[in-house]
């Protein structure tokens, strides 16, 4: 399938409530950043909880300033996470693996499944290096290296007998952008990254921007690939 002809998927907590039972659910999220599904997730299914790890200081306050029950949130990475083995019944990892460093995706990855129970699940979902918003993002940070060593990290947990494959599935999700204004604050500017933004590169990219602008704003839909793992034993 190619990015255009991938199937739609509007809401990713639908996908993973048909995945995973969520309802009571012990769950952690590792580099959670605006937590939006984990917040949609302990809404929606009784009992849940979720423990968000962000390593982005500035990110952290803004959650530890909107509380929510069912939520906390953590300083910590992947890599490192301050909890007890089989302390989690499932685990989360959102557009995020790939923001680990290389060389310490195993760890993390190894890390993930120490604080899963056995039989436990871990849920990753990771952009494709594909599409129309893709190629606009990478004239400011091209992440092709990083999502590729993602996925090998993936299989060498797999082949290291950390995890069992469950189910991996490619989808595609809506992405929204009113003006290049917001554009340039939520991909541009993030606040755990310095892209390095100057004048001739922002020009640049608010040109190849307004070739995607109508009357909706700019519409993009961003390519997907899910790959859901169970703890091994």
């Amino acid at each position: 399938m190619t990015a255009s002809t991938l199937p739609v998927v509007q809401d990713e907590l639908d996908l993973l409530q048909g995945l995973v039972p969520l309802a009571g659910a012990t769950l952690v999220e590792a580099g959670c950043g605006a937590a939006q599904l984990a917040r949609a997730l302990v809404a929606r299914h009784a009992g849940s909880r979720v423990t968000g790890l962000e390593v982005d200081h500035r990110q952290l306050a803004k959650n530890l300033a909107a509380p929510a029950p069912g939520l906390c949130f953590v300083r910590a990475g992947a890599q490192a996470i301050p909890f007890a083995d089989a302390s989690f019944d499932g685990a989360l990892m959102l557009k995020s693996l790939h923001h680990v460093p290389p060389p310490l995706m195993d760890a993390a990855l190894d890390e993930m499944a120490r604080v899963l129970r056995p039989g436990g699940w871990l849920y990753v979902s990771e952009p494709v290096y594909d599409g129309p918003l893709n190629e606009l993002i990478r004239l400011f940070n091209d992440e092709g290296e990083v999502r590729a060593a993602a996925q090998r990290a993936l299989d060498r947990a797999l082949q290291r007998g950390r995890f069992k494959a469950e189910a991996e599935q490619r989808f595609a999700m809506p992405v929204r952008f009113a003006d290049f204004d917001e554009f340039e604050q939520r991909m541009m500017r993030p606040t755990f990254a310095d892209h390095r933004i100057d004048a001739a590169l922002l020009e640049r990219v608010r040109q190849a921007f307004l070739a995607h602008h109508g009357t909706q704003g700019a519409c993009f839909t961003r390519p997907m690939h899910l790959r859901l793992l169970r703890r091994a034993g």
